[in-house]
């Protein structure tokens, strides 16, 4: 008897029958069966699914010699499966990575519920996904199971089949079956939610649901939409023989009339001249199912009389108004945009006419993220060391509250920003400054960028159109010409800038200011930002931080949190900084994976961790210089070349110990081979090369160089000399073996122009 039985209707989905069925056998967790129903489909389905269930013996085909419908089409799935639970796939959806040995951990957790129900994600034409808006009806925080009258906002929720899995023995022994007809979701749902002795919840996305352009049943034009009718009618008739159940009827007549409503605004569903007819019906099924005494708002009041009264006309008057109405006012806010725009361009305009201020410095990081990164570090470097410069940070308002007390703090676009730009002496970002930035004589412009290129970046992206697409090259070195002085940690970086970003500026190879912090931090800095992120105190955290996929449309972590957390066992704790692009779908994956992609500064997270995790983010230089163990994952190594492609082969020269799979990652820390001799060594060499002047007075030399104008800047400190903090786990266990001295004969900080 397996866990799961997945039942995959199938009816003129071929198109998308190939990704649903390989996201239900590619689960992590295998101990399942398929059940693919092909509904009589005239199209290739059919052949789509004998193919797998020839390749796969858990896919069994089951083939309706008419279609009946998806209802139907399930009731015949439900009827061939063995399984624990049911979990219904539609042909077009796919489930999400991992998502059955989250469900199957989730069950197991709840002690085997009646029902848990998990989230979705809305998957675009672009790749884009969404997160259900309700997704806060689905917290694990309070008892569970439960029971629905404990949690009435699952109800808020989605009243489908697919984002629930069912206990089998619940479903036959209540004699749950679904419908005929569109909507059969109706009458299954509510019925199952209400008769469930124990309810659990899963706030993860498990299924991606697939939103096409064309040929969804539900976006069809067609008398057929009728049929919510009928399944309301079934939904009442079902608490009609359950006494028990006659307190929900307020509720479900509540979202009856939203139902209703939605099926008759929507220009999708119903032909033009079934509108009225259909209101009238839902006027009969107003009065039949009212609850008297429901308190309502004005706004639902207000739609509750149009339907009570069948008042089509009406209706279509106020859409129409409303339409108009919504028109005006975005005319009115493009008017006041284009305004506004123009009198901030004359203000700027203003501002330029005006002296530069000497004793003034911009700063900005990541377009408005929080303080922090190498902008961040010389900012600090800019108040230590030329106390007579004012500084100002520019972050968007959610991220003020991270700019240092000292420090002004504007929000980009505003007339304070323009301001700033036009009379400061100094501007310092780590990217590409405003386009409609004008560099006037006078002004000092300093790039640090983000971290050592590892990568292919800058110009080299012409020949990765993967990486590549959107760039605007152009506007590139249109920037790049504006550039007074490039911040370079390593001979390394100071090669590929100057050859991807080429200009006349000049490159300071003086070290990277935003590690400085790894030599001035204390055991007592570290512990603190352990408690502030919720690191366990004997916990050995390890950071995870893979790079950004280009040849991925959607995002997600390489690894199986869950899975690598569960058999890493609670001595370690993981700490995720999501690549761009997940979009904020990680979602919790239990108390030993910390979700920390928004935190404003890299450099606490590194402080924070025992270890790093990762494959080809140049994060690993700026760890490699607070010596503590970094250990590379790069599984997908031909693909990521292919795609992004390498200046450096990080196997022939790794910074640490190399996992070429997921097991092979879990075995390095297991066994302890992840903070080994030989793994010391590697950093060593790694450290080395990509960190001879990280001795934590890069920034200050860059200070008195662009600022104090001095020429004899501060001696670069020998690796055998440098002693970054230590780690949490080194502080109260054994640390490595002692690394191989790096020789004390580190040359001058050269300058390059």
């Amino acid at each position: 008897m397996p866990r799961f039985s997945v039942i995959v209707p199938a009816y003129k989905v071929q198109a998308y029958l190939h990704a649903c069925l390989d996201s239900v056998l590619s689960q992590s967790y295998r101990d399942l069966e398929v059940i693919a129903v092909d509904d009589c489909s005239p199209d290739g389905g059919g052949a789509v699914i004998e193919e797998f269930a020839a390749r796969d013996a858990r896919v069994r085909a089951v083939r309706l010699t008419e279609n009946q419908g998806l209802g139907r089409a399930r009731n015949a799935g439900m009827a061939q499966a063995s399984g624990d639970y049911l979990i219904f796939l539609d042909g077009d959806d796919t489930l999400a990575p991992h998502a059955l040995r989250a469900i199957a951990d989730r069950l197991k957790a709840t002690g085997d519920p009646d029902v848990l129900v998990y989230d979705y994600a809305r998957l675009y034409w672009s790749g884009e996904t969404v997160r259900n808006k309700a997704a806060a009806q689905l917290t694990e925080a309070g008892p569970a199971p439960f029971r629905l009258a404990d949690r009435p906002g699952l109800l808020r929720l989605l009243m489908v089949a697919w984002n629930k899995a069912y206990r089998r023995e619940f479903v036959r022994r209540e004699r749950f079956t679904f419908p005929p007809g569109l909507y059969e979701d109706t009458p299954w749902t509510y019925p199952v939610l209400m008769t469930a002795e124990s309810v659990a919840t899963l706030d993860r996305v498990c299924v991606h649901y697939r939103q096409r352009r064309a040929g969804n049943i539900l976006g069809t034009v067609d008398r057929a939409h009728f049929d919510v009718f009928d399944q309301y009618d079934r939904v009442f008739a079902f608490v009609e023989t359950r006494p028990e159940l006659a307190s929900w009827r307020p509720v479900l007549f509540q979202r009856m009339v939203d139902h209703l409503l939605t099926v008759y605004t929507r220009r999708d569903r119903l032909p033009r001249a079934a509108r009225a007819e259909f209101l009238r019906k839902a006027r009969t099924h107003y009065r039949r199912y009212r609850v008297p005494g429901v308190r309502l708002s004005l706004y639902p009041r207000l739609r509750h009389a149009l339907v009570r009264h069948g008042l089509h006309r009406t209706f279509r008057t106020l859409q129409q108004a409303a339409r108009v109405f919504r028109r005006l006012r975005a005319a009115g806010v493009k008017s006041s945009r284009a305004l506004r725009t123009s009198a901030l361009r004359l203000h700027y305009r203003v501002q330029r006419l005006l002296p530069v201020r000497a004793d003034r410095a911009v700063f900005l990081a990541d377009g408005g993220h929080g303080h922090g990164c190498h902008p961040g570090a010389l900012e600090e470097a800019f108040r230590g060391h030329a106390p007579h410069i004012r500084t100002t940070w520019v972050a968007r308002p959610e991220h003020h509250h991270t700019v240092p007390p000292a420090t002004a703090r504007v929000a980009p676009g505003g007339a304070a920003y323009w301001t700033a730009l036009a009379r400061a002496r100094y501007l310092v970002g780590n990217g590409h400054f405003d386009a409609r930035l004008v560099k006037r004589r006078g002004q000092v412009l300093v790039q640090t960028r983000r971290g050592t290129p590892l990568t292919h970046t800058g110009l080299d992206l012409q020949e990765r159109p993967a990486a590549g697409r959107g760039t605007d090259f152009g506007a590139l070195l249109a920037d790049v010409d504006r550039w007074d002085y490039l911040v370079s940690g390593n001979r390394h970086s100071t090669l590929v800038w100057e050859r991807v970003h080429p200009g006349g500026y000049t490159t300071l190879e003086y070290g990277s200011p935003r590690n400085d912090v790894f030599q001035h931090a204390t055991s007592a800095d570290v512990a603190l930002l352990r408690a502030s992120l919720g690191v366990p105190k004997d916990s050995v955290a390890i950071l995870y931080a893979p790079a950004h996929r280009d040849y991925r449309r959607t995002q997600c972590p390489p690894l199986d949190l869950e899975r690598v957390a569960l058999r890493l066992g609670p001595r370690f704790t993981l700490l995720v900084l999501a690549p761009a692009g997940l979009g904020g779908q990680l979602g919790p994956a239990g108390p030993r994976v910390i979700d920390v992609s928004g935190h404003s500064r890299v450099s606490d997270l590194c402080l924070a961790s025992d270890a790093l995790v990762t494959d080809y983010a140049s994060l690993m230089v700026d760890y490699a210089a607070l010596d503590r163990p970094i250990v590379l994952h790069t599984e997908d190594e031909e693909a990521f070349e292919a795609a992004r492609g390498t200046y450096v082969d990080l196997r022939s020269c790794p910074p640490g110990a190399l996992a070429r799979s997921e097991d092979d990652l879990i075995d390095l820390f297991t066994s302890g081979q992840w903070r080994d001799a030989r793994s010391g060594r590697l950093r060593a060499a790694f450290r080395e090369r990509f960190c001879p002047y990280d001795d934590g007075r890069a920034a200050e030399r860059v200070v008195r160089r662009v600022v104090l104008g001095e020429s004899a800047l501060p001696p670069v400190v020998p690796q055998a000399e440098r002693r970054p903090v230590p780690s949490a786990a080194a502080d109260r266990a054994h640390r490595p073996q002692a690394t191989v001295p790096a020789p004390t004969g580190v040359p001058a900080v050269p300058e390059r122009h």
